[in-house]
């Protein structure tokens, strides 16, 4: 955010700053009164166009502000905060403005923490204020403290002293804060008595500070307290005529003009309430005291940008995205392009080419066809390998059977022929030659299997038994048809049986006949 509104607040009035790309404007100052806060609030009602969504930035310098360093245990997580807050509740009851930052450890015991607490006692001064913009819902970003805000211009400064007491002089009057080892140990705020602009009681309340601080253990007796004053170079020759360096006072002056120019003010500040408006105005940090329902407006503000600047990032992906499938597609355009002419090229040369050629004795078209024809028989013309393949697994699991003879068919099974004779192929029923070469799927096959079957002691049961398990083995084949033709014992009803059993019968074989159909 490039502008800001900078509200400097004391107990008697108001200032406004316009913040606006890094350069502090001309404050406009509303005394604490009635007629002032209608001032204020038609200044913000005429404005409000010009600093709509501008956020307001609220630095207070008021007298009634505590410090107070506690230790608490060391307790970290969710019972750590709940602590927390209990102490600040307990220090401070009557005010909402109320805060706290960790300073460090105890080096010995139960190494307790140090917590530095802070709090506005008074918040009726902020009250009307406060009211006025939540009535024209100026969304406010925060609510500082001077005294907290120093802690930055100390280290702009480059002030390095173990014990350091700034003394600035500002709106709300003479600010006194106290560092220890670079962190904010205490602040109090005193009225200036000034004789021709010079605050005369500067030692006096510098020494009451010190006397103070000793008395409170926070500074041990012998320690040098160094005393840094900030004025302008005109009252440092007469301030360094009161301030009187001590046993444990020693007192540093530094420039109002070098002190801006450290901060990055334009202008020379009369006072240091520039100086901690533009720190403010260039780094703001966290709220050094709950805004809360006050800040609801800002946080609005906030959400509404982070949703602008979503979908505008948003419409900037879609925007190079389409522009990226742009000239992908003019460039996938210009490839089509050049393939279609590179396809016309070859084209054009290969009928210049062929032109030239003699006439070719099949057109390509058939000798596609040939190809494919060739193929087809390469891969479904009937052949007895695999049908004999079967067959010879078969028999390997029947010892007993013996192969006499084979008659291998391609096609339906032939008509069967008187006894004796090889079956015999019926024209009428023949089928087409094309079909035969496995055109267009491969043709059946049949087998007429003649083999003899052992039969110890004459056994015919075992043989019939035999023969039936050689029958099945080769049915389980796929696409295989067994068909037991001729069985070395005729049991048909109309045949007679005759036979001796008085005598021991000698080992035989027995001959039967199976037919094979197989569908590849």
């Amino acid at each position: 955010m490039f502008r800001k509104q900078l509200l400097y607040i004391t107990s008697d009035a108001l200032c406004a700053y316009d913040w606006d790309h890094g350069v502090l404007g001309q404050g406009q100052t509303f005394p604490a009164s009635a007629t002032g806060l209608d001032d204020f609030a038609a200044w913000l009602e005429d404005t409000q166009a010009q600093r709509s969504g501008v956020p307001a930035y609220l630095l207070t310098d008021l007298i009634e502000e505590d410090f107070q360093r506690q230790l608490l245990p060391h307790v970290r997580g969710k019972a750590g905060r709940a602590l927390l807050e209990r102490r600040k509740q307990q220090l401070h009851r009557d005010t909402p403005y109320r805060g706290s930052t960790l300073l460090g450890r105890e080096s010995t015991g139960r190494h307790d923490d140090q917590v530095l607490f802070f709090a506005l006692t008074n918040p009726t001064l902020l009250q009307p204020w406060t009211e006025a913009l939540e009535h024209l819902r100026v969304p406010v970003a925060g609510i500082y403290s001077t005294s907290l805000l120093s802690i930055a211009l100390v280290k702009k400064l480059s002030i390095a002293h173990e014990h350091l007491l700034l003394v600035t002089q500002q709106s709300g009057g003479l600010r006194q804060s106290y560092y220890e080892k670079g962190q904010l140990r205490f602040s109090r705020q005193t009225l200036a008595i000034a004789l021709d602009g010079v605050a005369v009681n500067i030692a006096l309340e510098t020494e009451k500070t010190r006397q103070f601080l000793t008395s409170t253990r926070m500074l041990a007796r012998g320690d040098m307290l160094n005393t840094v004053i900030l004025a302008p170079a005109a009252q440092i020759a007469k301030l360094e005529l009161l301030c009187d360096n001590g046993v444990e006072v020693a007192y540093h002056f530094i420039d109002l003009q070098q002190a801006g120019e450290r901060v990055g003010l334009r202008q020379t500040p009369a006072l240091a309430d520039e100086l901690l408006l533009t720190l403010l105005g260039k780094h703001p940090p966290p709220s050094h005291y709950p805004p809360g329902a006050l800040a609801r407006y800002y946080h609005f503000q906030r959400a509404r940008n982070t949703l602008y600047g979503a979908s505008a990032l948003i419409g900037g992906s879609a925007a190079l995205w389409c522009a990226i499938n742009l000239l992908g597609g003019i460039a996938d355009g210009a490839a089509t392009q050049r393939l279609a002419q590179e396809t016309a090229s070859y084209q054009e040369r290969y009928r210049i080419v062929m032109s030239a050629q003699p006439p070719a004795p099949a057109k390509t078209q058939n000798m596609k066809v040939a190809v494919t024809l060739g193929q087809m028989i390469a891969s479904q013309a009937p052949e007895p390998g695999r049908l004999l393949g079967m067959l010879s697994a078969a028999l390997d699991q029947a010892p007993q059977v013996a192969l006499s003879q084979l008659h291998w068919h391609a096609g339906r099974a032939p008509a069967r022929a008187a006894s004796g004779q090889p079956p015999q192929q019926q024209g009428a029923s023949a089928p087409p030659r094309s079909a035969m070469a496995g055109i267009p799927v491969a043709p059946p096959q049949a087998l007429r299997l003649e083999a003899d079957v052992a039969m110890p002691n004459n056994d015919y049961r075992a043989a019939l038994a035999a023969i039936t398990a050689f029958a099945q083995t080769l049915a389980r084949q796929p696409g295989m048809q067994v068909t037991i033709a001729e069985t070395p014992l005729d049991l048909r009803p109309s045949v007679t049986l005759s036979g001796k059993s008085a005598a021991p019968a000698p080992d035989s074989q027995a001959r039967f006949t199976l037919l094979l159909a197989w569908q590849p």
